[in-house]
């Protein structure tokens, strides 16, 4: 009984660590419990700074990131068990694969933390890991920057420093709070061991005063909105027979709003493929004419010749205030190329090999060219809009380097009937409501079954269609003018300031060994 009692105590770490993980889920929407990543995360820290050896440091972080995307991810499985035509075991196989792979990240973060300790600094050199880390997330196989710690403020907490120092910013503090908290755990000399907690004080109690530097303001111009939300089944958007009754209801859905200044349908919202579409898309461009408006729209546009696919947005109708493009002509330049496509449901690395293993490696439309990463933004009616197709709006540097000194509106359409009624395209609506913040821009959100929605510049839902229902949602947007510091610098100062701290520290660690080393009774 001992040697059981003595393993299970050994356990407990592990389990409080997985827990606590699983418990940061609900800082995010649709819960939005802000203050629990300081609790969560000093728990972590708390473990990291007793760990005995590095091995059971990076045991430490691996068991925080299994709760943290066990939990906070789950939504994923939905697609995987629905659409991925695995049996139950394959498609948890796929789910634990994913969730430890991202457990890496924090792993790394916890392992950084412990080689370059200095208990003085912790909560800085936390804080620097963390980003690290973080960022290496968000770049490492395309990137999966969802659930980044920040994203819990967008609604109350730090949300104002946002257009400072954007989610990145924000996150870097988390961490920096969190491992001050742990700090006071330790028995030191009262500089080190409270100092920390009153500057994250400081700063928590001081970034409601920052907004009046946050770099934009609103104008007096505004214009009215007209959201679309199709509601179409996933399993019928594709069906050959549906794509006449899917079109038709979208026009249907539209005609009693046309006096609208801008009509946005969701992703892909039109299942023809466009060179197929042509003539629908000429009867939509003359009605949006005639109406004295314009239609953005996903649709799919494939080349024939040579058997290329593209995930689109397109403007039909009014492109300038004073005058007309006239008819619709396959190929006009006033579109939209998705430039960050989604592994596997947009493009299948290894495919030759991986498209033979299952049917989730052989999803339809799953083999799409790329756009490029800077495009002009798109003109309808005469408003300058910067594009995000469902996933690209997680990436906040792909933004800013769209972003313009003409750009007045940011939009993002997706397709989130993958994911049921999960809290997916919820945490989706509130990484769009982070850029929003981040940008000083408003933004619109078009999607098939939800969240469709209006935020204004300060990140705030404005209006919100049900979820799961045919709606159309009519607003009326204020236009902003200036760019937030976070558009003009973006991450890049955060992540120097990171990479030193750590080097630094790094530094500071070998002096300190090469000392202990040679026996200098000065160190």
């Amino acid at each position: 009984m001992p040697v059981v009692a003595a393993k299970l105590k050994a356990l407990l770490p592990y389990a409080l660590l997985i827990l606590a993980g699983g418990l940061t889920t609900l800082a995010f929407a649709p819960y939005t419990l802000w203050w629990l990543p300081l609790l969560t995360q000093a728990l972590l820290v708390f473990f990291v700074q007793r760990a005995t050896s590095a091995r059971q440091a990076c045991l430490y972080g691996f068991s925080y990131g299994l709760g943290w995307f066990g939990v906070g991810i789950s939504w994923v499985h939905v697609s995987i068990d629905q659409f991925g035509g695995l049996p139950l075991a394959g498609s948890l196989g796929l789910m634990a694969l994913l969730v430890s792979y991202l457990a890496l990240f924090p792993l790394l973060a916890s392992a950084l933390s412990y080689q370059l300790r200095l208990q003085r600094i912790m909560p800085l050199l936390f804080a620097a890991s963390w980003t690290l880390a973080e960022w290496l997330r968000s770049v490492m196989l395309t990137g999966f920057p969802w659930l980044s710690l920040g994203y819990s403020q967008t609604s109350a907490g730090l949300k104002d420093l946002a257009p400072l120092i954007g989610e990145t910013g924000i996150s870097f503090v988390l961490a920096f709070s969190a491992a001050a908290l742990a700090q006071l755990t330790f028995k030191q000399k009262p500089l080190a061991r409270y100092s920390y907690v009153i500057v994250a004080g400081i700063i928590f109690a001081a970034s409601p005063q920052l907004t009046a530097f946050k770099g934009w303001q609103d104008t007096d111009k505004t214009l009215s909105v007209l959201l679309v939300q199709g509601n179409i089944k996933q399993e019928l958007r594709w069906a050959p027979e549906q794509e006449w009754p899917t079109m038709l209801k979208y026009m249907d859905l539209t005609r009693p709003h046309f006096q609208t200044d801008l009509v946005i349908w969701p992703e892909a919202a039109i299942p023809q493929l466009e060179p197929l579409a042509e003539s629908y898309l000429d009867n939509l461009n003359r009605a949006a004419l005639y109406a004295n408006t314009a239609v953005i729209s996903g649709i799919l546009d494939y080349n024939f010749k040579t058997q290329q696919a593209w995930n689109n947005l397109i403007v039909l109708g009014k492109r300038y205030r004073d005058s007309t493009d006239g008819d619709y002509f396959y190929g006009h330049g006033n579109r939209y190329s998705k430039h960050h496509l989604l592994p596997v449901g947009e493009f299948v690395p290894m495919e030759d090999w991986l498209r033979k293993l299952a049917p989730i490696f052989d999803l339809p439309m799953s083999s799409f060219t790329r756009g490029s990463y800077v495009q002009p933004n798109l003109v309808a009616n005469g408003y300058h809009i910067l594009p995000a197709i469902c996933f690209e709006i997680a990436f906040p540097e792909q933004i800013a380097a769209n972003m313009t000194a003409d750009t007045q509106l940011l939009l993002t359409v997706s397709n989130d009937a993958w994911f049921g009624d999960s809290i997916g395209p919820l945490q989706h609506m509130q990484i769009a409501q982070m850029r929003a913040l981040e940008f000083g821009r408003p933004l619109l959100r078009a999607t098939n079954n939800g969240v469709t929605a209006t935020v204004n510049a300060a990140g705030e839902i404005s209006k919100v269609a049900p979820q799961f229902t045919e709606a159309v949602l009519t607003d009326t947007v204020r236009l902003t003018e200036g760019a937030t510091p976070y558009s003009r610098f973006g991450d890049t100062p955060l992540q120097l300031l990171s990479i030193t701290l750590l080097l630094c520290c790094g530094a500071r660690r070998y002096t300190l060994r090469h000392a202990s080393h040679s026996g200098n009774p000065a160190i």
